[in-house]
Protein backbone atom coordinates (compact mmCIF):
# COMPACT_ATOMS: atom_id res chain seq x y z
CA UNK A 1 0.00 0.00 0.00
CA UNK A 2 1.61 3.27 -1.19
CA UNK A 3 1.57 6.47 1.41
CA UNK A 4 -1.06 8.80 0.84
CA UNK A 5 -0.80 12.18 -0.62
CA UNK A 6 -2.75 15.24 -1.47
CA UNK A 7 -2.27 17.26 -3.84
CA UNK A 8 -4.13 20.75 -3.97
CA UNK A 9 -4.41 22.55 -7.51
CA UNK A 10 -4.98 18.98 -8.98
CA UNK A 11 -7.00 20.81 -12.08
CA UNK A 12 -3.80 23.04 -12.79
CA UNK A 13 -1.75 21.72 -15.42
CA UNK A 14 1.33 21.19 -13.08
CA UNK A 15 -1.20 19.90 -10.47
CA UNK A 16 -2.80 17.66 -12.81
CA UNK A 17 0.72 16.12 -13.96
CA UNK A 18 1.95 16.00 -10.28
CA UNK A 19 -1.17 13.61 -9.34
CA UNK A 20 -1.19 11.63 -12.09
CA UNK A 21 2.56 10.67 -12.08
CA UNK A 22 2.31 10.32 -8.41
CA UNK A 23 -0.55 7.70 -8.67
CA UNK A 24 1.10 5.84 -11.32
CA UNK A 25 4.49 5.32 -9.07
CA UNK A 26 1.90 3.93 -6.68
CA UNK A 27 0.82 6.82 -4.51
CA UNK A 28 -2.00 7.22 -2.96
CA UNK A 29 -3.36 10.53 -3.98
CA UNK A 30 -5.98 12.39 -3.62
CA UNK A 31 -6.76 14.90 -6.11
CA UNK A 32 -8.35 18.57 -4.89
CA UNK A 33 -8.89 21.39 -7.18
CA UNK A 34 -11.10 24.76 -6.77
CA UNK A 35 -13.25 23.37 -9.67
CA UNK A 36 -16.79 22.03 -9.17
CA UNK A 37 -16.27 18.99 -11.60
CA UNK A 38 -13.51 17.07 -12.93
CA UNK A 39 -15.87 15.42 -15.66
CA UNK A 40 -15.03 11.99 -13.84
CA UNK A 41 -11.10 12.63 -15.00
CA UNK A 42 -9.37 11.64 -11.67
CA UNK A 43 -11.86 8.42 -10.97
CA UNK A 44 -10.70 6.83 -14.24
CA UNK A 45 -7.31 6.86 -12.81
CA UNK A 46 -8.51 5.73 -9.51
CA UNK A 47 -7.82 9.01 -8.12
CA UNK A 48 -10.63 10.62 -5.49
CA UNK A 49 -11.21 14.48 -6.63
CA UNK A 50 -12.30 16.65 -4.02
CA UNK A 51 -13.38 20.24 -4.91
CA UNK A 52 -12.29 22.44 -2.09
CA UNK A 53 -10.98 26.56 -1.94
CA UNK A 54 -8.10 26.61 0.22
CA UNK A 55 -9.15 30.50 0.55
CA UNK A 56 -11.93 29.33 2.72
CA UNK A 57 -10.69 27.30 5.92
CA UNK A 58 -13.94 25.53 6.47
CA UNK A 59 -13.50 23.37 3.11
CA UNK A 60 -10.30 21.45 4.63
CA UNK A 61 -13.03 19.74 6.74
CA UNK A 62 -13.81 18.19 3.23
CA UNK A 63 -10.34 16.49 3.03
CA UNK A 64 -8.90 13.31 4.55
CA UNK A 65 -8.01 14.09 8.56
CA UNK A 66 -5.69 11.51 9.32
CA UNK A 67 -2.62 8.99 7.50
CA UNK A 68 -1.26 11.95 5.37
CA UNK A 69 2.41 11.54 4.45
CA UNK A 70 2.91 14.85 2.41
CA UNK A 71 0.84 18.04 0.87
CA UNK A 72 1.74 19.27 -2.19
CA UNK A 73 0.43 22.56 -2.58
CA UNK A 74 0.43 23.44 -6.09
CA UNK A 75 -3.18 26.18 -6.09
CA UNK A 76 -3.61 30.00 -6.34
CA UNK A 77 -3.79 33.05 -8.81
CA UNK A 78 -0.84 33.20 -11.78
CA UNK A 79 -0.71 35.95 -13.78
CA UNK A 80 0.05 33.56 -16.56
CA UNK A 81 -3.68 32.86 -16.10
CA UNK A 82 -5.63 36.43 -15.24
CA UNK A 83 -7.66 38.69 -17.26
CA UNK A 84 -7.35 42.46 -15.96
CA UNK A 85 -5.27 42.64 -12.64
CA UNK A 86 -6.78 41.33 -9.34
CA UNK A 87 -3.91 41.20 -6.72
CA UNK A 88 -6.18 40.87 -3.99
CA UNK A 89 -6.41 37.33 -5.65
CA UNK A 90 -2.69 36.93 -4.91
CA UNK A 91 -2.75 37.49 -0.89
CA UNK A 92 -6.27 35.20 -0.62
CA UNK A 93 -4.90 32.39 -2.58
CA UNK A 94 -1.37 32.33 -2.12
CA UNK A 95 -0.86 34.08 1.78
CA UNK A 96 -4.00 32.79 3.32
CA UNK A 97 -4.22 29.65 1.25
CA UNK A 98 -0.91 28.85 2.40
CA UNK A 99 -1.19 30.03 5.99
CA UNK A 100 -4.77 27.50 5.69
CA UNK A 101 -2.93 25.02 3.87
CA UNK A 102 0.05 24.59 6.64
CA UNK A 103 -2.36 24.39 9.65
CA UNK A 104 -4.17 21.15 8.04
CA UNK A 105 -0.75 20.22 7.01
CA UNK A 106 0.12 20.02 10.54
CA UNK A 107 -3.60 19.09 12.18
CA UNK A 108 -2.99 15.66 9.72
CA UNK A 109 0.11 15.04 10.64
CA UNK A 110 2.17 14.93 7.31
CA UNK A 111 5.75 14.63 7.16
CA UNK A 112 6.34 17.19 4.86
CA UNK A 113 4.80 19.80 1.83
CA UNK A 114 5.74 20.49 -1.46
CA UNK A 115 5.44 24.07 -2.90
CA UNK A 116 6.31 26.21 -5.92
CA UNK A 117 8.13 29.60 -5.89
CA UNK A 118 8.23 31.91 -8.84
CA UNK A 119 11.55 32.33 -10.76
CA UNK A 120 10.70 36.20 -10.54
CA UNK A 121 11.88 36.62 -6.92
CA UNK A 122 15.48 36.48 -8.39
CA UNK A 123 14.79 38.31 -11.31
CA UNK A 124 16.74 40.90 -10.12
CA UNK A 125 19.38 38.69 -11.82
CA UNK A 126 18.62 37.93 -15.03
CA UNK A 127 20.79 38.83 -18.30
CA UNK A 128 23.27 37.19 -17.22
CA UNK A 129 25.18 32.99 -17.97
CA UNK A 130 26.46 33.02 -14.68
CA UNK A 131 23.99 30.23 -13.17
CA UNK A 132 21.52 32.03 -9.98
CA UNK A 133 22.31 29.71 -7.08
CA UNK A 134 19.30 28.49 -5.03
CA UNK A 135 20.07 30.25 -1.79
CA UNK A 136 20.23 33.40 -3.49
CA UNK A 137 18.47 36.63 -1.90
CA UNK A 138 14.56 36.74 -2.54
CA UNK A 139 13.85 40.15 -3.85
CA UNK A 140 10.35 40.69 -5.16
CA UNK A 141 10.00 42.91 -8.85
CA UNK A 142 8.10 46.39 -7.60
CA UNK A 143 6.33 47.04 -10.89
CA UNK A 144 5.06 44.75 -13.72
CA UNK A 145 2.43 42.42 -13.33
CA UNK A 146 4.48 39.83 -10.93
CA UNK A 147 5.14 42.27 -8.00
CA UNK A 148 2.05 41.34 -5.87
CA UNK A 149 2.47 37.61 -7.42
CA UNK A 150 5.76 37.38 -6.20
CA UNK A 151 5.47 39.59 -2.82
CA UNK A 152 3.01 36.65 -1.96
CA UNK A 153 4.78 33.86 -2.75
CA UNK A 154 7.68 35.17 -0.64
CA UNK A 155 5.47 35.58 2.00
CA UNK A 156 4.09 32.58 1.95
CA UNK A 157 7.80 31.12 1.76
CA UNK A 158 8.24 32.94 5.24
CA UNK A 159 5.08 31.15 6.13
CA UNK A 160 6.57 28.01 5.35
CA UNK A 161 10.18 28.41 6.86
CA UNK A 162 8.39 29.45 10.14
CA UNK A 163 6.41 26.41 10.41
CA UNK A 164 9.39 24.32 9.42
CA UNK A 165 11.45 26.38 12.42
CA UNK A 166 8.66 25.94 15.14
CA UNK A 167 6.97 22.53 14.23
CA UNK A 168 9.79 20.43 12.37
CA UNK A 169 7.49 20.40 9.17
CA UNK A 170 10.31 18.87 5.94
CA UNK A 171 9.45 21.73 3.54
CA UNK A 172 10.46 21.36 -0.08
CA UNK A 173 9.87 24.40 -2.43
CA UNK A 174 10.51 24.34 -5.70
CA UNK A 175 11.79 27.47 -7.52
CA UNK A 176 10.09 27.10 -10.96
CA UNK A 177 11.54 28.33 -14.48
CA UNK A 178 8.99 27.92 -17.10
CA UNK A 179 8.12 23.95 -17.02
CA UNK A 180 7.60 23.12 -20.53
CA UNK A 181 4.37 20.50 -21.45
CA UNK A 182 1.37 20.46 -23.92
CA UNK A 183 -1.27 22.52 -23.05
CA UNK A 184 -4.39 22.62 -25.70
CA UNK A 185 -4.54 26.35 -24.86
CA UNK A 186 -1.90 28.28 -26.82
CA UNK A 187 -2.56 31.30 -25.20
CA UNK A 188 -1.50 33.42 -21.69
CA UNK A 189 -1.85 36.73 -20.19
CA UNK A 190 0.81 39.67 -19.68
CA UNK A 191 -0.42 42.58 -17.72
CA UNK A 192 -3.71 41.36 -18.29
CA UNK A 193 -3.88 40.75 -21.81
CA UNK A 194 -4.22 37.68 -23.69
CA UNK A 195 -1.12 36.89 -25.87
CA UNK A 196 -0.60 33.86 -28.09
CA UNK A 197 2.63 32.03 -25.93
CA UNK A 198 5.72 32.35 -28.01
CA UNK A 199 6.77 28.81 -28.63
CA UNK A 200 3.74 28.40 -29.61
CA UNK A 201 3.71 30.83 -31.96
CA UNK A 202 6.89 29.25 -33.63
CA UNK A 203 5.50 25.77 -33.45
CA UNK A 204 2.69 26.79 -35.89
CA UNK A 205 5.07 28.81 -37.88
CA UNK A 206 7.11 25.27 -38.21
CA UNK A 207 4.06 23.56 -39.00
CA UNK A 208 3.15 25.33 -42.24
CA UNK A 209 6.68 25.64 -43.09
CA UNK A 210 6.65 29.54 -42.73
CA UNK A 211 9.75 31.21 -42.59
CA UNK A 212 11.28 31.76 -38.69
CA UNK A 213 12.88 34.61 -37.12
CA UNK A 214 15.30 34.99 -34.40
CA UNK A 215 15.31 38.21 -33.03
CA UNK A 216 18.07 39.77 -31.53
CA UNK A 217 21.47 37.78 -29.98
CA UNK A 218 20.68 33.84 -30.88
CA UNK A 219 23.00 32.57 -28.43
CA UNK A 220 20.85 34.00 -25.31
CA UNK A 221 20.84 31.36 -23.06
CA UNK A 222 17.44 30.47 -21.82
CA UNK A 223 16.35 27.90 -18.97
CA UNK A 224 14.44 24.56 -20.11
CA UNK A 225 12.97 22.24 -17.42
CA UNK A 226 10.28 19.53 -19.43
CA UNK A 227 7.69 18.43 -17.53
CA UNK A 228 9.10 14.76 -16.51
CA UNK A 229 12.27 16.16 -15.42
CA UNK A 230 9.66 18.66 -13.31
CA UNK A 231 8.53 15.65 -12.32
CA UNK A 232 11.32 14.12 -11.37
CA UNK A 233 12.36 16.45 -8.95
CA UNK A 234 8.75 16.44 -7.26
CA UNK A 235 8.78 12.40 -6.99
CA UNK A 236 12.27 13.02 -5.22
CA UNK A 237 10.93 15.59 -2.58
CA UNK A 238 8.79 12.70 -1.11
CA UNK A 239 12.15 10.27 -0.80
CA UNK A 240 14.39 12.66 0.40
CA UNK A 241 15.38 11.92 3.77
CA UNK A 242 16.66 15.90 4.14
CA UNK A 243 14.88 18.86 5.98
CA UNK A 244 14.98 20.42 2.52
CA UNK A 245 14.79 24.32 1.77
CA UNK A 246 14.70 26.28 -1.61
CA UNK A 247 15.53 23.98 -4.69
CA UNK A 248 16.06 25.57 -8.33
CA UNK A 249 14.40 23.50 -11.21
CA UNK A 250 15.53 23.59 -14.20
CA UNK A 251 18.02 21.62 -16.68
CA UNK A 252 20.85 24.15 -17.45
CA UNK A 253 19.42 26.12 -20.38
CA UNK A 254 19.69 25.77 -24.00
CA UNK A 255 19.88 29.01 -26.21
CA UNK A 256 17.15 30.41 -28.27
CA UNK A 257 18.98 28.79 -31.97
CA UNK A 258 19.11 25.79 -30.68
CA UNK A 259 15.41 26.29 -29.70
CA UNK A 260 13.69 27.55 -32.64
CA UNK A 261 16.06 24.83 -34.57
CA UNK A 262 14.91 22.01 -32.87
CA UNK A 263 10.96 23.27 -33.61
CA UNK A 264 11.78 23.54 -36.89
CA UNK A 265 12.89 19.82 -37.22
CA UNK A 266 10.21 18.42 -34.92
CA UNK A 267 7.64 20.45 -36.56
CA UNK A 268 8.22 20.90 -40.53
CA UNK A 269 6.08 18.59 -42.96
CA UNK A 270 8.85 16.26 -44.66
CA UNK A 271 7.77 18.30 -47.90
CA UNK A 272 8.37 22.20 -46.77
CA UNK A 273 11.15 23.39 -44.70
CA UNK A 274 11.05 26.33 -42.70
CA UNK A 275 13.74 29.16 -43.78
CA UNK A 276 15.79 30.82 -40.71
CA UNK A 277 15.78 34.15 -40.98
CA UNK A 278 18.32 36.32 -38.18
CA UNK A 279 17.38 39.35 -36.97
CA UNK A 280 20.22 40.97 -35.08
CA UNK A 281 18.53 44.21 -34.91
CA UNK A 282 15.47 43.14 -33.29
CA UNK A 283 15.39 42.87 -28.94
CA UNK A 284 16.80 40.42 -27.63
CA UNK A 285 15.13 37.96 -25.39
CA UNK A 286 15.98 37.86 -21.85
CA UNK A 287 18.48 35.51 -20.51
CA UNK A 288 18.96 33.36 -17.24
CA UNK A 289 19.84 30.16 -15.74
CA UNK A 290 19.08 28.49 -13.05
CA UNK A 291 21.91 26.75 -10.81
CA UNK A 292 20.79 23.23 -9.95
CA UNK A 293 23.60 21.67 -7.94
CA UNK A 294 21.51 21.88 -4.56
CA UNK A 295 18.46 19.88 -6.50
CA UNK A 296 21.49 17.20 -7.74
CA UNK A 297 23.16 17.20 -4.70
CA UNK A 298 20.63 16.58 -2.54
CA UNK A 299 17.79 15.69 -4.18
CA UNK A 300 19.47 13.38 -6.22
CA UNK A 301 18.42 14.83 -9.36
CA UNK A 302 19.66 14.01 -13.19
CA UNK A 303 17.95 16.03 -16.47
CA UNK A 304 17.12 13.55 -18.67
CA UNK A 305 15.43 15.53 -21.13
CA UNK A 306 16.72 17.85 -23.88
CA UNK A 307 14.86 21.02 -25.55
CA UNK A 308 14.17 18.42 -28.76
CA UNK A 309 13.02 15.22 -26.17
CA UNK A 310 10.45 17.36 -24.93
CA UNK A 311 9.81 18.97 -28.22
CA UNK A 312 8.81 15.41 -29.16
CA UNK A 313 6.89 14.46 -26.16
CA UNK A 314 4.41 17.88 -27.00
CA UNK A 315 4.20 16.36 -30.39
CA UNK A 316 2.86 13.05 -29.15
CA UNK A 317 0.79 14.68 -26.28
CA UNK A 318 -0.49 17.28 -29.42
CA UNK A 319 -1.52 14.33 -31.04
CA UNK A 320 -3.29 12.33 -28.34
CA UNK A 321 -4.47 15.51 -26.04
CA UNK A 322 -4.39 13.36 -22.76
CA UNK A 323 -6.03 15.48 -20.61
CA UNK A 324 -8.38 16.42 -22.74
CA UNK A 325 -11.79 15.54 -20.47
CA UNK A 326 -9.94 17.57 -17.89
CA UNK A 327 -8.42 20.81 -19.82
CA UNK A 328 -10.70 20.66 -22.78
CA UNK A 329 -8.78 20.58 -26.61
CA UNK A 330 -6.91 22.65 -28.82
CA UNK A 331 -10.31 23.15 -31.23
CA UNK A 332 -11.74 24.58 -27.90
CA UNK A 333 -9.70 27.44 -27.33
CA UNK A 334 -8.70 28.55 -30.77
CA UNK A 335 -11.76 29.77 -33.03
Amino acid sequence: MGKNVIVLGATGHLGTNIAVHLKRIGYNVVAVGRRKSDNGFFAKLGMEYISADICKKEDFDKLPQKDIYAVLNFAGALPASMEGYHPEQYISSIVQGTLNVLDYTLKVGADRIVFPQSLFDVSYLFGSKTPIPADAERKAPLTGDHAVYVIAKNAAVELIEHYHAKFGLKRFILRLSRVYMYDPNPYTFTDGEKTLISDRFFIYQAMKGAELQIWGDPDRLLETCCVKDFLQIVEKTLTANVEGGIYNIGSGGSTLDERVKAIAEVFNPKDKRSNIIYCPEKRSSQQFVLDITKTKKELGYEPRYTWKEYLLDFKKEMEEQPFGELWGYESDYIK
